[in-house]
């Protein structure tokens, strides 16, 4: 499995990059995790849109969906210039009717309900869900190719039941968008002490931070992450990939 970080930034881009996106391949099958501002141009520096097999969104705020309707609109232009294409599924929890409805455009995409009880089943991966502590109902997810296993916390204030959840990962990827000392609870974010104790506790072998804040010195981010927990970390950028 191999995972290229399209987008990292928390709330709006920085200049010339995205908020959150993920690209994952395993078996010749490439899955998208949320498509945030900016996303759809840095996934065209490893496949072009219409290479998507699926889209995943973990919540509807739109430093995670705001590319949806640029990805639905380049699946309208390539129709025209290719036959044959595939209606492309993007799967969303249900809990937002209006953010389900906006996965669906003409016959390019299909929003699909996912059920967070439940596995789901995509390509060669499964996903399980976790629900977040966020301002929006929003999904953790622990997806695996059978080899190997990544957990992507999406947004959320540290709590309990990711540590069970992120067990033994192969790569935790932490949502960070405060400092140590601050408090991200009320909003529903993480610092970079939360990350590193969920790190720790949930004996993960490598902790990657993102959705990063626009203050600050990110490197301390590391710093403060490192004080709890004694294994790899790394913060995300564009172009970071893990895996083979």
């Amino acid at each position: 499995m191999k995972l290229t970080v399209l987008g990292f930034w928390g709330g709006y881009p920085g200049a010339g990059e995205a908020t959150s996106g993920y690209l994952l391949q395993s078996e010749g099958f490439n899955l998208l995790i949320d498509c945030g501002s900016g996303v759809l141009a840095q996934l065209q520096k490893y496949i072009k849109p219409e290479e998507l097999d699926a889209v995943v969104v973990s919540h509807y705020h739109a430093d995670h969906v705001a590319d949806i309707g640029v990805l639905q609109y380049s699946r309208l232009i390539q129709s025209f210039l290719q036959e044959g294409m595939q209606t492309l599924p993007i799967y969303g929890h249900n809990e937002d009717e209006a953010g389900l409805l906006s996965l669906t455009h003409l016959h390019h995409t299909k929003g699909m309900s996912y059920d967070p009880s439940r596995e789901l089943k995509i390509g060669p991966f499964t996903i399980t869900f976790q629900l977040t502590k966020h301002a929006a109902v929003c999904y953790a997810m622990r997806i695996t190719d059978g080899k190997e296993t990544i957990v992507y916390t999406a947004d959320t204030a540290l709590i309990p039941e990711l540590i069970p959840f992120s067990r033994n990962a192969d790569l935790l990827i932490a949502e960070c968008n405060f400092y140590k000392g601050m408090d991200g609870s009320g909003p529903g974010h993480m610092t970079s002490e939360d990350c590193g104790k969920l790190a720790a506790q949930a004996e993960v072998n490598h902790l990657l931070l993102t959705h990063l804040p626009h203050f600050g010195e990110l490197s301390q981010l590391v710093t403060e992450a490192k004080e709890v927990y004694n294994n790899k970390v790394e913060l995300a950028s564009s172009g970071w990939t893990w895996g083979a």
